[in-house]
């Protein structure tokens, strides 16, 4: 598991912007609220995948622990999977062109294209028949043509997203600044993401909090739901 540290000096920077309060949000509602699982598949997580991340394996049971309390809420958990079609390397092309080498982007497309083993979300993912699966062909998961992932989340009223997943500082970073920008409440789980090291996993919270995302722990998540939940349950009994 990462090393989580975050800068004290934007820490108190983000305090003093909100009047002395770190969080943006003292609450949710469950119902409105979604777990954004990002990328778990076998190509980042499997030993000698083509894009491992050796500590996504960590992170399971925290992202399992999350999508059974917010399952338990009423809430909805999406699981992303990372694709990779023929059309993406032409209009991808700046990326699988510029920053890869064409024996990379071939492994790459290789691994993950539709249906292959590494495009297979992880085993060990807690995966309920009622959860949504979405594929995404770009980093963040809100660029327009890349998945149909806004349009699922404005049917069902979400207004709240939970982000867990690989990689910290590339897809998960992207769809929650994405997702704070097209007004969503954003919580960035610090022990619920993987990077390659520590201080990029780390440079990442440190970036969003300033301007895009609450920064918690599963246990804190854990506990702003159900405290949710049980306040939406006494507000039942009363009425």
């Amino acid at each position: 598991m990462h090393d989580i540290k975050m800068s004290a000096q934007v820490i108190e920077s983000v305090k003093r912007r909100r009047g002395g309060r770190l969080r943006a949000f003292d609450s949710i509602d469950p119902a409105r609220t979604a777990h954004v699982i990002v990328d778990l598949q076998n190509g980042f997580m499997a030993e000698g995948a083509v894009l491992e991340v050796p500590v996504a394996r960590e992170i399971v049971p925290n992202v399992n622990r999350i999508s059974a309390a917010l399952r338990a809420a009423g809430g909805t958990n999406v699981f992303l999977q990372y694709v990779i079609r023929d059309e993406d390397l032409v209009n991808w092309s700046t990326f699988y062109s510029g920053f890869v080498s064409a024996a990379s982007r071939q492994r790459q497309k290789d691994a993950f294209t539709h249906g292959q083993h590494d495009w297979q979300l992880w085993p060990g993912l807690d995966v309920a028949d009622a959860d949504l699966k979405i594929d995404k062909a770009r980093f963040s998961a809100f660029i327009p043509g890349t998945c149909d992932l806004h349009q699922m989340l404005a049917q069902r009223g979400i207004d709240t997203l939970i982000i867990t997943g690989t990689v910290t500082n590339c897809c998960c970073e992207s769809t929650a600044r994405d997702a704070m920008q097209m007004n969503y409440k954003v919580l960035f789980v610090a022990d619920g993401n993987a990077a390659q090291t520590d201080d990029a996993h780390n440079a990442t919270l440190t970036s969003l909090l300033g301007l895009y995302a609450d920064i918690a722990t599963t246990e804190e998540i854990i506990g702003l739901l159900q405290s949710s939940d049980e306040v939406r349950h006494i507000r039942r009994g009363a009425a």
